[in-house]
């Protein structure tokens, strides 16, 4: 088998060279733009307009499940909604060279949807309304299901294998989750049939770039089967009043494309749980990569799983309350 490459062999000189090799004449201007578990790099180009390179990180995704992703983002663009899909090189929108994998994107600038505008929150659902809209008339046959499973058990079981956890924490860590995860089951018993589809998967406000027409989605990475509010909830904050008057104004606009099934407000609780078990898995898995252990240095601390198993138990008692009212 193989030996797959690693960032650590991925240079300056390596990311020039690949652009080149795809029919490219760089300028040797480079810089590299934030994302942790990819990485991506604006490169400059001779004569024109740069390009952003993604390098998808070695065995995280198959070839398959990364041209699932940008067959869904190509779907979105022939019914005009905006978002920022591969280029097409050679019949392909995956390349690949000394052992990665890239995709070759235009440059797309904004600045982040300023939420505080009712307006600018309904604007937001419509265009989220269309992408559902596109994402529930087929199913992902590669991609994994945002679930309880893939989430949270997986997550669990892997933390619970290593060392990161602090021996004497190691007992409140299990037993909160294991409340936790009785909550979640709970919420999704409450949902009752939930509609999976097609997301975009990580929908926050680092993703949605807004110009004067509008916003355009970036970044489908994590995109995977899913109920719909899962790209909803993340652009909640505030007060349970805030929350509600923010989401009203969201589906106000999400409506006008696709229907929201208000029993889907019983996740919102057990989905962000989820997510934060599923962050800390993700930083134990990618710890070995010295970019991780920069940017996040508390990570590996005492501190952080004290306050992380306070934070699971306030989602315990969150996911007993009642639902966001709309």
């Amino acid at each position: 088998m193989t030996t797959p490459v690693s960032f650590a062999q991925l240079q300056p000189e390596t990311i020039l060279d690949a652009v080149e090799h795809l029919g490219f004449i760089t300028n040797g201007r480079l810089l590299a733009l934030n994302s942790y578990e990819n990485r991506v790099y604006q490169v400059g180009i001779e004569d024109a307009e740069p390009l952003i390179a993604k390098f998808y990180r070695p065995l995280r995704w198959s070839d398959e499940d990364i041209l699932e992703e940008h067959h869904f983002v190509s779907e979105l663009v022939e019914q005009e909604i905006p978002v920022v899909p591969a280029m097409i090189i050679k019949q392909s929108t995956l390349q690949h060279f000394q052992g990665f994998r890239l995709a070759l994107f235009r440059r797309h600038a904004g600045r982040a949807p300023e939420l505080d505008h009712a307006d600018t929150r309904e604007w937001l659902g419509r265009f989220i309304g269309r992408i559902h809209a596109v994402g529930a008339v087929a199913s992902y046959t590669q991609r994994p299901t945002i679930d309880i499973q893939t989430f949270g058990y997986a997550a669990r079981e892997f933390l619970l294998a290593t060392d990161f956890i602090p021996a004497d924490l190691l007992a409140a860590y299990t037993g909160t989750t294991d409340l936790l995860f009785d909550g979640i089951q709970r919420s999704f018993e409450r949902a009752g049939d939930v509609r999976q589809l097609r997301l975009h998967g990580d929908c926050h406000l680092g993703n949605v770039l807004w110009t004067e027409a509008g916003p355009h989605f970036v970044d489908f990475d994590d995109s995977r089967m899913g109920p719909a509010i899962q790209d909803l909830w993340m652009l909640l904050s505030g007060s349970r009043r805030d929350m509600s008057e923010q989401l009203c104004d969201l589906l106000s606009g999400y409506e006008d494309f696709h229907d929201f099934h208000p029993a889907e407000l019983h996740l919102v609780e057990a989905l962000r749980s989820l997510r934060l078990l599923h962050y800390s898995a993700w930083l134990a898995q990618r710890w070995e990569d010295p970019a991780f252990k920069m940017a996040f240095p508390w990570f590996n601390t005492a501190h952080y799983w004290q306050n992380r198993i306070l934070e699971l138990r306030e989602q315990c008692a969150l996911m007993d309350e009642a639902p966001l009212q709309i």
